[in-house]
Order: C-alpha cells, then structure tokens, then sequence
C-alpha cells in the first residue's frame, strides 16, 4: 500500500525558508515519478515540481529558481527546499506520485498516489 507523509510546512515571513520532506513507503521508490503540488483556498490544485528516477526535474514558471526538488532514494524521501517565498505561495503542499508518462506536465490528473498535504503560510 503507497503512503505518502508530507512534513515541514509551517509559517514564515515573505523571503524566508522552508523545506519540505515526503517520506515515501509501500512501494518501490524509484520506479515511480514524483511530485509536489498545491491547493490554495478556492484555487485549482497546481504543480509545482516534479522529479524521476533520474534526476530529472520540471517546475512550475512561477517557483523556478526560487524552489528546489530533490529526493534521496536510499530513504525513500522527496524533498522540496522553498526560498524567497511570496505571500502567493500560501497554500496546502502535497506529495505525490506517479507511474503515468507526462510527469513532467505537472497535471495532478496524471499523479495516482497523495499525500495527506502539509500547510505552507507566507506572511507579508
């Protein structure tokens, strides 16, 4: 059984910090795609990073050079290192996961597996 568990959310001023983990189990982990997303209140669900066995990343236009998607895939974690937050980054932070070709769109259509989110506030 996926379980995914989102960890490291919190509150911060605008241009601070934050990291969030995803600790993965269930499954083998690199045989699946991963990916990070977002719900604020009354918004559509959105990428915003998303990573492969590999490596290999994509972002969403509004993070890029601003967060980083990592993961260690000896502790089956996903990591997501957030700077220069916005007070639009506000929002519920979730970790999902994928076998589904296209990853790199950053539609959570396409991601099978979630996390039970984690709550980011940027504060102005």
């Amino acid at each position: 059984q996926v379980q995914l568990v989102e960890s490291g959310g919190g509150s911060v001023q605008s241009g601070g910090s934050l990291r969030l983990s995803c600790a993965a189990s269930g499954y083998t982990y690199s045989s699946y795609y991963m990916g990070w997303f977002r719900q604020a209140p009354g918004k559509e669900r959105e990428g915003v990073a998303a990573i492969d066995s590999d490596g290999s990343t994509s972002y969403a236009d509004s993070v890029q050079g601003r967060f980083t998607i990592s993961q260690d895939n000896h502790k089956n974690t996903l990591y997501l290192q957030m700077n220069s937050l916005k007070p639009e980054d506000t929002a519920m932070y979730y970790c999902a996961a994928t076998t589904r070709a296209g990853w790199w769109l950053l539609r959570w259509t396409d991601f099978l597996y979630w996390g039970q989110g984690t709550q980011v506030t940027v504060s102005s």
